[in-house]
């Protein structure tokens, strides 16, 4: 009889084991650039997700009305949208990306929190 308990809570532990991974893995978690995507098959997108996949497509808008408009890119801010910065930096970095005047005032002075950074070619870098 005890071996039978034995084996009963054994098969009751694996199975709280498997189902806490498996209600795990249906997410979002951010990728090495920072942007959200999805893990597994997550049933609802959550409104801060939308709100940076807005923010994504806003900074590319940006980006591409800038470039159509003849705009040279360097280290410079683009613009902000809801509550995201948008940034032109060079990959790598330089000094130069990291000067106050070429970042955007809304994320300096603490009206956005996050900031999506772009490349010369309009290549997203990170969003933080």
């Amino acid at each position: 009889m005890k071996k039978l308990y034995f084996i009963i809570s054994i098969l009751l532990v694996l199975a709280v084991i498997f189902l806490y991974f498996r209600i795990n893995e249906d997410n979002w978690i951010k990728d090495e650039k920072g942007i959200y995507v999805k893990h597994g098959n997550p049933s609802e997108t959550p409104d801060y997700v939308l709100g940076q996949q807005k923010a994504i497509a806003q900074a590319l808008t940006f980006y591409n009305t800038a470039k159509n408009g003849g705009v040279e890119f360097s280290s410079q801010c683009l613009g902000s949208f809801d509550d995201y910065a948008f940034d032109i930096v060079h990959v790598p970095r330089i000094s130069e990306d990291n000067l106050p005047e070429n970042q955007c005032e809304d994320y300096k002075e603490g009206l956005v929190k996050h900031f999506i950074e772009l490349d010369k070619e309009g290549n997203i870098i990170r969003v933080m």
